[in-house]
């Protein structure tokens, strides 16, 4: 195992039939997933209490807290079913797409489980369906019915996805399904909920605030991630980070509407913005592909989830690999060896970096002052005693080759830095005199064997201790 391996990349691991073994979970999580992705697009609300609790359980016995993120289905905008379960398409065979019809599909037409579609789409649009393989484009409408010349053809299943190019299709992110999950995600105080195609600030403002009434009885407010995969989400990514804790790159559906020529330099922009706004990033889909059935990534995805480490992303993100794959641990131990050798190649972030930036609060000008310290005087470790999480996210912004290690007293607030890039949270309570705490977080690091006698490390912390946003001391300290 590689549980050894110190890395500053985050893992997200997609928790399914292939990994819902509670002493397999124990051996991700010990090997290196930090958070665990709970997908709300399968099964029923008791699957993921159940999977929830199991999460904690194993996470206690690796000893290693870690995030449950629930991941929102969103609106389904896929086809119907077909008699047969598929059909084969042919290019240059009509094929209807019908609202209106009952009846199982066939090779002429199929029902639609987006009743809106005839309304969002006009003729000669571009339709693209089971990500991307198959392309139609739009002939004429005729009431419920939308029908379209078959330009790439294959295979048809069930319930595929349907993706207009360039985007414009009105479903709100939203559903009633979704309002019910976020329900059972508070029942669980889910640390994070990913927002499945949102379109602006608006979707994810009403997503928190469905979180924060639902989470009301635990006193619980959950990490919003938007999710983008849509087309209109881009021009539109600054507000939509503004009103989130974070972004999702979801390079499938986000491909199959922008092209999949427009991904990579998309994927470089998002993260960029997030880390200038503080905020947190995943990148995901297919980062392992191939290691649903096989047991080593090809080349090409190692330099892909490398690439990823290197644009300064926090996390990047493992789907049907560890979800329905052959080798879910296997693909979380390749995943962390090529994270820390990707870090191990990057440069820190010099002098010219930590300037150009305007502080206007204490807590921030502090944060930054301790990497800035801490870099030039060669200290082994920064330490953040944190209540809310703040200081550590805003120290994760920047590249620094130095670990950060977060002490909170609050679980939620552990959890929840589980993400962040280089951030170690621990669990130590602060609320006591400065000087007693200050001692005590020396002795966990030594515990640890993060510091030595002889070395310095780094401390900010905040007085009187145990007030939110309260930082406002930092310290050099070298260990006796």
């Amino acid at each position: 195992m590689t549980s050894h391996i110190r890395r500053a990349t985050k893992i997200v691991a997609t928790l399914g039939p292939a990994s819902s073994n509670p002493a397999l979970l124990e051996k991700m999580i010990a090997t290196g997933v930090n958070v665990v992705r709970l997908n709300f697009s399968h099964g029923k609300a008791k699957d993921h209490e159940e999977r929830a609790a199991m999460v904690r359980e194993a996470s206690r016995r690796a000893g290693r807290e870690v995030a449950i993120m629930a991941d929102l289905q969103g609106p389904k905008i896929r086809v119907g079913s077909f008699s047969q379960g598929r059909v084969m398409l042919q290019a240059g065979r009509p094929f209807a797409l019908d609202a209106a019809r009952e009846t199982p599909g066939d090779l002429e037409a199929v029902g639609l489980d987006y009743k809106e579609l005839p309304q969002d789409v006009h003729t000669g649009d571009t339709l693209l369906l089971n990500d991307g393989l198959i392309v139609l484009r739009v002939q004429a409408i005729e009431g419920s019915v939308v029908h379209t010349e078959v330009v790439i053809g294959g295979e048809l299943s069930d319930h595929k996805g349907i993706n207009r190019q360039g985007g414009g299709l009105t479903a709100p992110a939203l559903t009633a399904k979704d309002m019910d999950d976020i329900k059972t995600a508070m029942g669980f105080q889910a640390d994070y909920v990913a927002v499945s195609f949102p379109k602006n600030a608006t979707d994810m403002e009403m997503a928190r605030q469905l979180c924060n009434v639902a989470g009301a009885a635990w006193r619980h407010k959950p990490g919003l991630i938007a999710k983008i995969e849509r087309a209109e989400a881009v021009p539109r990514l600054e507000e939509i980070l503004r009103a989130s804790d974070g972004i999702m790159v979801a390079r499938g559906d986000l491909a199959v509407e922008v092209g999949n020529a427009a991904v990579p330099a998309l994927q470089k922009k998002m993260i960029r913005m997030a880390r200038e706004m503080d905020k947190v990033v995943i990148t995901a889909t297919q980062m392992m592909e191939s290691m649903i059935t096989n047991p080593v990534p090809t080349r090409a995805e190692v330099s892909d989830v490398a690439n990823a480490v290197l644009d300064g992303t926090d996390a990047v993100m493992l789907s049907a690999e560890t979800a329905a794959g052959k080798y879910p641990l296997e693909t979380v131990e390749q995943m962390a060896r090529i994270c820390a050798a990707a870090e191990a190649a990057e440069d820190d972030e010099r002098d010219s970096d930590f300037g150009g930036t305007t502080l206007g609060r204490v807590d921030q000008s502090i944060a930054m002052g301790a990497l800035f310290t801490a870099h030039h005087l060669g200290a082994k470790a920064i330490v953040a005693m944190t209540d809310s999480g703040s200081t550590a996210l805003w120290m994760s912004r920047r590249r620094i080759h130095i670990p950060i290690y977060a002490l909170t007293p609050k679980i939620a607030t552990q959890r929840k830095m589980a993400i962040y890039r280089n951030v170690r949270p621990l669990l130590m309570d602060t609320s006591a005199d400065r000087d007693t705490a200050l001692a005590q977080a020396e002795v966990q690091l030594k515990e640890r064997n993060i510091v030595r006698t002889g070395d310095l490390y780094a401390i900010t912390c905040g007085e009187p201790m145990g007030q939110p946003g309260g930082t406002n001391m930092l310290k050099i300290c070298r260990v006796r």
